[in-house]
């Protein structure tokens, strides 16, 4: 079973390499299900992983020039004291409720990474810094949010940076590994003082995903992201949907409610999306009748 437990932190490595975020997302899964930890075991050592690997990934990245310090330090400060305050309020929290809304942070993550953009997305001018309000209101939720359930790290990171900080992807996913390093190993400090953590497994799966982030930066740059983030959006609601139908209780399944809805959802969704495919886009080079070019080219 170990050995399965360090194959699958490899990948742990690779997502966090290649796309800047991912980790706990395999991490906590990995830990409760594969390692057999307890959830909130599981939950603190994800943080001390991801911290680990994002620290080590980041090297290849900033060789590369795609870090922007001040951006992120800025950022990952503010994420600290979120995280820290996200890890000491987990120790009250019943540890099904965290699987639980980890769950639904997977999904959510998912539905982000799977939506398509309503318009083509413009390259915006780089900043040096992001204004301080957003700073403070990102960086406040992104990090509750990874001190609480243990994820919500790059995903809501690289969008940050991206749109708010007017970063290139590939500059806010090198970016995102300072900021995940940062507010992971402040989390971790919230949940020291109610959790044990198997320091020995925690170690060979860091080490595990180190090599796996090593890789995946090699990688970073040369994949198509919008490839890469569908096809780990739909490994995401694979797992989001294990975990929850691991904690709900069996009669929500059984409930034929369930699957109806479930069943509305997915026809919705996939309606919606052949509607934006098939609509017609307007034809941006055609004079309009009456105008200088229609008159000038009759």
């Amino acid at each position: 079973m170990i050995t399965l437990v360090l194959a699958a932190s490899v990948l742990i490595g690779v997502s966090l390499g290649i796309l800047g975020g991912g980790g706990s997302i395999l991490t906590v899964p990995i830990l409760v299900y594969l390692a057999g930890m307890d959830t909130k075991e599981a939950i603190a050592t994800s943080l001390f992983v991801v911290g680990a690997t994002s620290l080590v990934g980041l090297v290849p990245h900033a060789r590369a020039g795609r870090v922007r310090w001040r951006t992120g330090l800025v950022f990952g400060a503010v994420s600290m004291v979120g995280a820290y305050g996200g890890g000491r309020l987990a120790e009250y929290v019943p540890g099904t409720v965290l699987l639980v809304a980890f769950a639904l942070m997977m999904l959510a993550t998912a539905a982000a990474m799977l939506r398509k953009p309503r318009k083509p997305m413009q390259a915006k001018p780089v900043h040096a810094e992001m204004p301080v309000k957003h700073v403070v209101v990102e960086g406040l939720v992104v990090g509750a949010v990874t001190g609480l359930v243990g994820s919500g790290g790059g995903f809501l990171v690289v969008p940050a940076l991206a749109l708010l900080g007017g970063l290139p992807m590939s500059v806010a996913v090198g970016t995102s590994l300072l900021v995940i390093a940062m507010k992971s190993f402040s989390g971790l400090a919230g949940h020291l003082d109610g959790v044990q953590i198997d320091w020995s497994l925690a170690l060979m799966v860091t080490a595990a995903a180190v090599v796996g982030s090593l890789i995946g930066s090699r990688f970073a740059g040369r994949i198509p992201q919008d490839v890469l983030r569908k096809a780990f959006g739909w490994f995401v609601v694979v797992m989001g949907v294990f975990v929850l139908g691991q904690q709900l209780p069996h009669a929500i399944w059984a409930s034929p409610l369930t699957w109806t809805a479930l069943g509305l959802a997915a026809g919705t969704a996939v309606a919606w999306g052949a509607v934006r495919v098939r609509r017609p886009r307007p034809a941006m080079d055609a004079p309009r009748v009456g105008s200088r070019e229609s008159a000038a080219h009759p």
